[in-house]
């Protein structure tokens, strides 16, 4: 694949710059002002429209006709959202963890739904057989150049990157990764100083499972503060649900995850503790999600007792 051919045009952007708003209550709780950037408000509903539309309108250029991807999650809805946009059709191979929900939207995008096996890894290694046949481009949901990376720029760090560009030297301003239990492929590795496999993917935030992270992504640590925090579902719930009542915007747990950083007091205690020790806000990456209703935070509250 070439690395000079532009992107197929579509009328008119897959995705836009998403707004970076001010939150009081945030601020408040970690005693420093908190920056929102709002990836839910993506096309597609999350940050995954940019990197994932980029690969697709690239391949398309080289001549594919068929976009296959695996994933149950935000990274499938943006390959079927930008599939339909570029006019091909789209096969989604998503694991059997998938909700209903998610595969009705995907549907609601033209795609083919294929389900397989019980795990995302399983469901991409399905994508892989099938992309061997005619004239197929295979989406890695994450773990391609051309999706977490443009020309030496992350599309899916951008924001940080933006975050260094203005305030200094990488190394010294720390990214605070935040997974929940049953889904902390990042903080195993680290925790092994490798790329490990977790077993099996049991958190309700499906979107964050991988069973391993790639090694592309194990090492992006270098040269920067990687801080990495495992919570609970339950943590994550609790930040979903005051996450809609103080902004009026639903997210999934995945995204709970992070803003549980600032609801639970780890951003407080970095503070407390000089880790993070310039001045200037703390911005949250509100990457959104599809897999969410009102219903089904109600029901997470009861399954997690979350008063």
């Amino acid at each position: 694949m070439g690395t000079d051919v532009m992107p197929k045009k579509t009328p008119f952007p897959l995705h836009m710059v998403s707004p970076l708003i001010s939150s009081t209550s945030l601020s408040q709780l970690c005693g420093r002002e908190v920056l929102l950037k709002l990836d839910n408000t993506q096309p597609s509903g999350s940050f995954k429209i940019r990197g994932i539309g980029h690969f697709i309108g690239k391949n398309l250029e080289n001549g594919y006709d068929h976009i296959i991807t695996s994933s149950g999650g935000n990274a499938g809805m943006a390959a079927a959202y930008a599939s339909r946009r570029f006019g091909v059709p789209a096969t989604v191979v998503i694991p059997e963890s998938t909700p209903q929900l998610m595969i009705s939207r995907l549907k609601e995008q033209d795609a083919n739904v294929i389900v397989h096996g019980n795990v995302w890894n399983a469901a991409h290694e399905k994508a892989q057989e099938l992309a061997q046949n005619g004239n197929c481009c295979l989406v890695h949901p994450f773990d391609h150049p051309d999706i977490c990376g443009l020309d030496g720029e992350g599309l899916e760090d951008k924001t940080a990157r933006s975050a260094y560009r203005l305030h200094g030297d990488a190394a010294d301003i720390p990214v605070v990764a935040m997974e929940t239990k049953g889904a902390h492929a990042l903080n195993a590795a680290l925790q092994a100083g490798k790329p490990v496999s977790i077993g099996d993917i049991t958190s309700i935030a499906k979107t964050l499972g991988a069973l391993c992270v790639t090694q592309g992504v194990f090492d992006l640590k270098q040269g920067i503060q990687l801080l990495s925090n495992v919570i609970s579902d339950k943590q994550a719930v609790e930040a979903c649900e005051k996450f809609a009542d103080e902004h009026r915007i639903l997210v999934e747990p995945a995204c709970g995850a992070a803003l549980a950083a600032g609801y639970c007091g780890i951003i407080k205690d970095l503070i407390l503790q000089g880790v993070i020790h310039k001045d200037g806000p703390i911005i949250f990456v509100v990457c959104g999600g599809n897999i969410v209703t009102l219903e089904l935070l109600m029901a997470w509250k009861n399954q997690f007792h979350v008063h």
